[in-house]
């Protein structure tokens, strides 16, 4: 039998093993966050702000915290689910290739608004508040990739032993 991609991912629903479902509920609390921060930079770019350097010194607070709540979910994924699937489906192309380039992406979009709001000028406002905007968009189309297929792929392609580890190894990367 030959091996495609294809066959792991149909239309009907996969139950997660205990690791991949704690990835996939991790994305509730940064969903609301990120959503919180997305209404918030659209109120700026939309000029709904009187005081555009306070709302803008308010929403690199709250993107600071989001930073560092997801970044231990993205080192599990990177650091443990990522490597575990390539033997598997490899790197180069398809699903991990493309997971990583959305977790690039949207730290970059992030890391980008912090050293730019490092000192905060209104008329700068616009710019600095997409790449907030724009971390929205990438994070809200990958979460949704992994549900509907990265997370049921694993669940197929990954070994009994491999979860086991998989849970294992997440457990080790706190936050």
């Amino acid at each position: 039998m030959e091996f495609s991609p294809c066959s792991l991912i149909g239309n009907e629903p996969v139950s997660l093993c205990p690791p991949l479902q704690r990835l996939k509920e991790e994305h509730g609390p940064l969903n609301e966050e990120k959503y919180a921060l997305f209404v918030a930079a659209k109120n700026i770019y939309d000029g709904k702000e009187q005081d555009v350097v306070q709302a803008l010194i308010r929403l690199r607070e709250h993107v600071q915290q989001f930073s560092q709540h997801l970044d231990p979910h993205s080192r599990r994924e990177e650091e443990v689910l990522f490597p575990m699937m390539e033997r598997y489906i490899g790197k180069q192309f398809g699903p991990i290739a493309v997971m990583e380039y959305e977790h690039h992406e949207a730290k970059q979009n992030i890391a980008t608004f912090l050293q730019k709001t490092e000192t905060i000028r209104a008329e700068e406002a616009k710019p600095l508040v997409s790449y907030v905007m724009n971390a929205y968009m990438i994070l809200t189309d990958h979460f949704a990739k992994e549900e509907q297929v990265l997370f049921p792929m694993a669940e197929k392609l990954l070994s009994l032993e491999e979860k086991e580890q998989l849970a294992k190894r997440m457990n080790e990367i706190t936050g």
